[in-house]
């Protein structure tokens, strides 16, 4: 006799089929364009090509773009882990009546839109001995903000998820000191928790488009800023710099898993 459970197995299975039908349509959409040459009247492109993922390889302004949205999400993301990671301990293991003011400042960004931040960060870094407008630093500063939810939400639930004050509590009743009780003990258990929440952070900055451009548009091209302005020239190699842009961040996000993984197993050992 089959369980509910087995009986009712089917409506998942069904909904996540439909759900990844749906969400992978445009992409699969998208990479066929990027690689068609003549598509007008037909189903399927009448004739295939490669020049537009050339044209894209050989173009020094992509490469240049995709190197300066790649140093500058990563500054920012190791920024956020070296701050946030300590605060976010220490407020939830030994300041747990701060974490109502913490979450208020977090959600912060979710509450002012890009465009209104970013009006009030070039007000108020465009004079005086603060001018930095313009520069890689008032973006490194903006993408520290934009991922201040991610980064707190993710190590805050990983804490509570393996108990940390009970854990450093029996670290130090065996011996360990604070510090070594939570690189050895806590870090280990809370790492997957800090991985999913560095690729999370990445992909939103690898992907913001808004505040970069009003920030630094006119002085530093990312790979958003970059892809905005050659759209107009051809919607086939807009198609294929996308594509490029998601294989980039799939197979980034597979090797920081991996990286992961071998780490917690170092640390662990």
């Amino acid at each position: 006799m089959q369980t509910p459970s087995k009986k009712a197995g089917w409506a998942p299975r069904s909904l996540m089929l439909l759900m990844m039908v749906y969400l992978l349509l445009p992409l699969l959409a998208t990479m066929i364009y990027a690689f068609a040459k003549e598509w007008q009247a037909t189903i399927l492109p009448e004739s295939w090509t490669l020049e537009w993922f050339g044209g894209m390889f050989q173009d020094a302004r992509f490469l240049d773009a995709l190197w300066k949205s790649l140093y500058l999400c990563a500054i920012s993301i190791v920024l956020s882990l070296a701050v946030m990671l300590p605060a976010v301990f220490i407020i939830t293991v030994y300041l747990p009546r701060l974490e109502s003011f913490m979450k208020g400042i977090v959600v912060l960004p979710y509450a002012v839109p890009g465009v209104v931040a970013a009006v009030g960060l070039i007000r108020a870094y465009s004079s005086g001995p603060m001018n930095i407008s313009g520069t890689a630093y008032i973006l490194i500063g903006a993408y520290f903000i934009i991922v201040l939810p991610y980064m707190y939400q993710g190590i805050r639930n990983s804490l509570l998820t393996v108990s940390a004050p009970e854990l450093l509590n029996a670290a130090e009743m065996l011996g360990a000191g604070r510090m070594r009780a939570f690189v050895t003990v806590i870090l280990p258990n809370i790492w997957p928790g800090v991985v999913t929440s560095t690729l999370l952070s990445f992909s939103v900055l690898f992907g913001e488009f808004v505040m970069t451009n009003m920030l630094v548009g006119g002085h530093i091209q990312t790979i958003q800023v970059y892809l905005s302005r050659r759209m107009n020239e051809s919607g086939h190699l807009a198609s294929a710099i996308a594509i490029s842009y998601f294989l980039f961040i799939l197979a980034l996000s597979m090797i920081l898993m991996k990286l992961g993984k071998k780490v917690n197993r170092g640390i662990s050992e």
